[in-house]
């Protein structure tokens, strides 16, 4: 499980040091692809695997389902971390998300997020305010 909020900074070859907390989950390997919201999403090789076997038994029929796919896997990245814990921001990944020297790497679950830092900001001054709510209407309701 990947927790807690970090700050590494993107140096001058497109690459940021995760932190140390996070390697050993990454271990047998990693996928690196868009998310939602503009940020990056560093899956574990297992987790990629189980959410592309989601997507695979969604209807191919599905004009949305097609559109999902092809964004996701298109964008999609199978990386390793160096000996130094780092791992190399493809060129396209680095302007989906408008990455720049400042960073923001969140535990999300079962995986990794990366934002920059300004927009993490912005989308956590917004969803923050709806977090508050969601206790009130009883919990979560997942689609």
């Amino acid at each position: 499980m990947f927790l807690g909020t970090h700050f590494p900074k993107l140096d001058a070859k497109g690459r940021i040091i995760l932190p140390a907390k996070f390697r050993d989950g990454l271990a047998d390997g990693l996928v690196l692809t868009k998310g939602q919201e503009r940020c990056l999403v560093i899956w574990p090789m297992a987790e990629f695997t189980a959410y592309a076997e989601e997507l695979r038994a969604t209807p191919i029929a599905s004009q949305r389902a097609r559109q999902m796919n092809r964004v996701f896997f298109a964008s999609a990245f199978d990386e390793s971390l160096d000996a130094q814990g780092r791992l190399t921001v493809p060129q396209a990944l680095r302007e989906y998300a408008d990455l720049d020297r400042e960073l923001t790497v969140i535990g999300a679950d079962t995986r990794i997020e990366i934002w920059s830092s300004q927009a993490w900001a912005e989308y956590l001054a917004t969803a923050e305010a709806a977090f508050a709510e969601l206790d009130e209407e009883g919990g979560v309701a997942l689609p």
